[in-house]
């Protein structure tokens, strides 16, 4: 009897002294990160059947477990692998909105831009003043140069996005090469403790399983063994059993400043859909680069294009001090081709800008089956498929410039990409400014009729005829009806006239009001009073606000404008979406800790309990000894 309730005793003992260590070592890892808390799992130990009934014979500690519910474990990691991607979107969205839409105007296009078209006005109010041509051209400069400067800051963040894209690889390598040692070492403990499970070191991986969430959402399937497979992407696996899997990063073969991320298998490294690769940091940088900063770099370039070659365009339709017809004013940056590393072929495409009002701010893809061509604009996906080259399309021609191409042979076409970081100034010499206008009307003071000719405009690109200053004279024959005199206009006769319409010779266009009588004539020549003449300087003033860009839809303020707002839109989009998912990250962490962290306040009480439990058993102990004594005191 005495031994029996000795037995009872100790194994009371030996209950609440493992429910001490284990209660000591939940308050001990309280603040440890991923730590969850455990708990013993006891039960009866067999009864003795006698005469009487079944006897216990104390308890048994049969595991220690973890607290550990895995949904709410999956819903942690789903809610931080959304907040890491949303963060870091919003986190590098920032630079780009505070550069473009510096409110001091330090950094932003629009100052810089307002002051060279005041430099314009200046001009075109005092064409012969040297100091304003001289403002002009300074301002000019400016204007070129904060283009550049934006460009240069676009290209930090991309290297700075490039950087973090190689550390967010190498974080994910590192973890799951953890996870997969973790795998082989949990295996190795549980199989030398008869299948108990060994906590703490389920609690490390899912740890790191929940850091590896950070950086790129991994879906989780625990095997019949207990070991975790984790796979990402489209189901590339990352970890199976002890084996972890490689990411790479590799320059892409159609961009080399742009890096892809592989999958290395076989000693090969095969490219990931990087569409495929979302959530975490990794999801959000990808998102960033191929969206808003590819936007932001085409929509500035858009900018300076279009401000460029629509500035030239007029400004090659004026005359200079010297008498000669206006020349290129800026550097017009030409689009950017690029073929493919992988390409057999020997084409080479050649892109050029022919509208500029038509041009948009996407890249293109340009693929070749062997039979046709197909175009892909990457930013919606609509694609155009042509059968031959040279095609236009979206303000832009593409053509062979020579080679032949093959099937599979691929080009990436960026039309607006060098646009700020290639514009120029193309003049240093103020008298090279076309402010005046090559061509001058008269009215002779002799002509009898009402009839009254404009000023005449030189006649939109391509480049005026080479008759464009030569004299012209329109000679009425009758109200109705005039003959034409002059080089290049073949010297026509009889021909109708109707009050306001425009006429058109040599490059130029006139209009004629009122009626002349029979006899009148109105000429039409080369102008020789160049310095003071501001004819061309106006015109170039108004491109300010022309909309010349987006499908006719914008300025270049307005096109710039487009791409502040779109930045500033995305920026604060992200700025309420991502503090959301923060909140229900928040919550989605404290409902998982309500149920398996560490609360001080009830393991106090559990040591408590124990500890008197420990006692209790010690009291049965002390009493089952004393019944012994006692039985040997009858033996004597």
């Amino acid at each position: 009897m005495a031994n029996g309730i000795f037995g009872i005793g100790l194994s009371a003992l030996n209950a609440a002294q493992q429910g001490l260590l284990v209660s000591g070592h939940n308050v001990s890892n309280a603040a440890t990160p991923g730590y969850t808390r455990q708990q013993t799992v006891q039960s009866a130990s067999g009864a003795q059947a006698t005469g009487s009934g079944f006897i216990g014979r104390g308890v048994q500690v049969d595991t220690v477990k973890r607290v550990y519910n895995q949904l709410l474990v999956s819903q942690v990691a789903q809610a931080k692998t959304e907040s890491a991607q949303l963060d870091t979107y919003f986190a590098q969205m920032g630079q780009i909105d505070t550069l473009l839409a510096d409110p001091t105007g330090r950094l932003g296009l629009a100052p810089a831009l307002q002051d060279f078209f005041g430099g314009v006005q200046d001009v075109a109010t005092s064409p012969s003043d040297i100091a304003s041509r001289q403002s002009m051209l300074s301002n000019a400069e400016v204007l070129v140069r904060r283009f550049q400067s934006l460009n240069d800051s676009l290209d930090k963040i991309q290297d700075g996005v490039n950087a973090q894209i190689e550390n967010s690889v190498s974080l994910i390598n590192t973890l799951g090469a953890k996870i997969g040692e973790l795998n082989a070492t949990i295996s190795l403990a549980e199989g030398s403790a008869g299948g108990q499970p060994a906590n703490d070191l389920r609690d490390q991986r899912d740890e790191l399983v929940m850091q590896l969430n950070n950086e790129v959402r991994a879906k989780v399937v625990e095997q019949s063994d207990g070991s975790y497979s984790i796979f990402i992407g489209t189901g590339q696996s990352l970890v199976v059993g002890s084996t972890a899997f490689q990411l790479a990063t590799t320059a892409s073969p159609v961009d080399p400043q742009r890096l892809e991320i592989g999958y290395v298998t076989g000693g090969n490294t095969l490219p990931i859909k990087e569409s495929s690769l979302d959530g975490g940091k990794l999801g959000g940088l990808l998102q960033f680069r191929n969206g808003e900063l590819n936007a932001a770099r085409n929509g500035l370039g858009r900018v300076a294009i279009g401000l460029a070659g629509t500035f030239n365009d007029q400004h090659r339709l004026g005359q200079d001090v010297h008498g000669n017809l206006g020349g290129e004013f800026f550097t017009i940056p030409s689009p950017s081709v690029a073929a493919s590393a992988k390409n057999t072929g020997s084409a080479v495409v050649a892109a050029d800008i022919t509208g500029y009002n038509a041009l948009t701010t996407s890249d293109y893809r340009l693929r070749y089956d062997g039979t046709n061509y197909t175009l892909m604009r990457l930013n919606d996906g609509v694609a155009q498929t042509f059968a031959t080259l040279p095609q236009t399309v979206d303000g832009v021609r593409l053509n062979i410039a020579f080679g032949t191409a093959v099937a599979g042979d691929e080009f990436l076409i960026r039309p607006t990409i060098n646009g700020a970081g290639q514009i120029e100034v193309a003049i240093q010499d103020t008298d090279l400014i076309a402010v005046a206008a090559p061509i001058r009307t008269d009215t002779p003071l002799a002509n009898a009729g009402t009839g009254r000719i404009s000023a005449g405009s030189v006649d939109a690109p391509p480049p005026p005829n080479p008759n464009l200053k030569e004299p012209v004279t329109f000679t009425f024959t009758s109200a109705t009806t005039f003959d034409v005199s002059g080089n290049g206009t073949g010297n026509p006769t009889g021909i109708a006239f109707t009050s306001g319409s425009p006429i058109s010779f040599n490059g130029w266009t006139v209009t004629l009001t009122g009626i002349p009588k029979p006899g009148d004539t109105f000429s039409i020549g080369p102008n020789d009073n160049v310095t003071t003449d501001n004819r061309n300087g106006l015109l170039l003033g108004a491109l300010q606000s022309s909309r010349t860009l987006a499908g006719g839809t914008a300025n270049y303020q307005g096109a710039y404008s487009q791409v502040v707002s779109l930045i500033g839109n995305k920026t604060r989009e992200l700025d309420v979406t991502s503090s959301a998912q923060s909140a229900l990250l928040s919550q989605a962490q404290a409902l998982q800790q309500s149920e398996s962290g560490v609360n001080l306040d009830e393991e106090a009480a559990n040591l408590m309990r124990y500890q008197q439990a420990y006692l209790a058993a010690s009291k049965v102990i002390q009493t089952a000894n004393q019944m012994f004594d006692a039985l040997l005191d009858i033996t004597r």
